[in-house]
């Protein structure tokens, strides 16, 4: 159960005394999660907010047809939940499930806001996630519109290098908006270059 890289990651955006990571702990939950285990289920309510200490999860909705299609993938270091649901305590439309078996940090509502009351400047270091959430959003919403399939691959690969290796073709396809087939044909065109 390592809190190091909790830690590492608050650490890059507010400092903490003892007393304030003692308090933070006392307030949250560890969970581990088995690889296909769901987070979150559409339809549920968000209760958590995570950090992902080990393991990697998607966020995704499935329409009508019955396709998926992930909004997000998280892995260690990195914060997962539908906030709009954990924000409003209103139903999900999204799931979140293990790609991989998973250990998070957890934090509910109730927590988070003793948290702020206790420890001021955890607002702080959440409003800083929420803006890197935002603008993150915003930017994919922009190459979804704008950038070709080919852009949009290419982009992925280099922000997320270690992403492409642990999360099944499938799946990659699914985030970028395209079928498993046109991203092997884009994957081929690359590997010649």
């Amino acid at each position: 159960m390592t809190d190091e890289l909790l830690l590492q990651n608050i650490a890059r955006h507010i400092h903490l005394e003892q007393e304030e990571v003692d308090y933070l702990f006392s307030l949250l939950t560890f969970r581990t999660l088995k690889k296909k285990e769901f987070l979150l289920r559409q339809g549920d309510v968000c209760k958590t907010e995570n950090f992902i200490a080990k393991g990697c999860v998607r966020m995704y909705t499935i329409d009508e047809s019955g396709f998926e299609h992930i909004v997000m993938f998280g892995v260690e270091g990195w914060w997962t939940s539908d906030l709009f649901s954990f924000f409003t305590s209103t139903a999900s439309d999204y799931y979140i499930d293990a790609l991989e078996d998973t250990d998070l940090w957890q934090i509910s509502k109730d927590h988070l806001d003793q948290l702020y009351e206790q420890v001021p400047k955890f607002e702080r270091f959440f409003r800083i996630l929420l803006q890197n959430a935002f603008i993150a959003q915003q930017k994919r919403i922009n190459q979804n519109l704008s950038f070709t399939a080919e852009q949009r691959y290419v982009d992925f690969v280099k922000k997320y290098p270690q992403l492409e290796q642990r999360i099944p073709q499938k799946q990659v396809a699914a985030y970028l908006g395209m079928t498993p087939v046109f991203l092997s044909m884009l994957r081929k065109k690359q590997s010649r270059r």
